[in-house]
């Protein structure tokens, strides 16, 4: 039975990555990939010509069945994201629980790195022993629950957002509790990296200075 390795990968800057990842990258037969064009640029920049799967949330059973077959036959794999942590916030955790139930004795070994949680926390400035990690939003059915639970935390509260729906988020959240204080990072480790402190409504007024591009990472806090 071959191993299953689950490797983060950077989630911006490609020297964000760690040389055992890029070690097993090359040396395992198969790389499962979220999107294999994302990945490839990944491989191409380190010179790594393993070949790549197509595994992300809309496959179906048959490529979980296939990762499985390659594994009996003693084939190693890796599973990657297209950013950060495959199976926080990705179809990753379905496959590894496919595979488990299949065979409760697959070896799974989890290779860590960059992450977009920890990255954002790390400059904060705040107490950070304890802290509520959310995902998504809900874009429609459950989104006020979901907003309504980040304002009640006793922790700090940490989410992804994208940018076409930031805006929203942040007009939401001023709604509820307009003295709420954020740290947001946009485009974390690449060249227009930024981050913003302040209100809500502070954080509103400088992202309508610019346009809203790149995916954003929200601590959300009471001071």
């Amino acid at each position: 039975m071959g191993t299953l390795f689950i490797i983060a990968t950077p989630i911006g800057n490609l020297k964000d990555v760690t040389l055992r990842s890029l070690e097993i990258l090359k040396e395992v037969d198969v790389v499962l990939a979220e999107d294999t064009r994302v990945t490839k640029k990944l491989l191409v920049h380190y010179e790594i010509k393993t070949p790549l799967l197509s595994y992300h949330q809309h496959s179906k059973e048959s490529v979980m069945e296939k990762a499985f077959q390659l594994l009996f036959e003693g084939k190693d794999l890796a599973l990657v994201s297209d950013a950060g942590t495959p199976g926080i916030c990705d179809p990753g955790n379905e496959l590894i629980a496919f595979l488990l139930k299949r065979n409760s004795k697959i070896q799974i070994v989890p290779i860590p790195g960059a992450s977009a949680i920890t990255t954002l926390l790390s400059i904060a400035g705040i107490g950070t022993d304890k802290f509520l990690f959310l995902g998504y939003p809900p874009h429609k059915k459950g989104r006020k629950k979901f907003f309504e639970e980040v304002v009640a935390s006793k922790h700090p509260v940490l989410f992804y957002e994208s940018p076409h729906r930031i805006m929203k988020s942040l007009k939401e959240m001023e709604a509820l509790d307009p003295k709420l204080s954020l740290v947001v990072g946009r485009e974390l480790t690449k060249q227009f990296e930024t981050i913003y402190r302040g209100s809500s409504k502070e954080i509103q007024k400088k992202l309508e200075e610019n346009p809203i591009k790149g995916e954003f990472v929200l601590l959300v806090y009471s001071s």
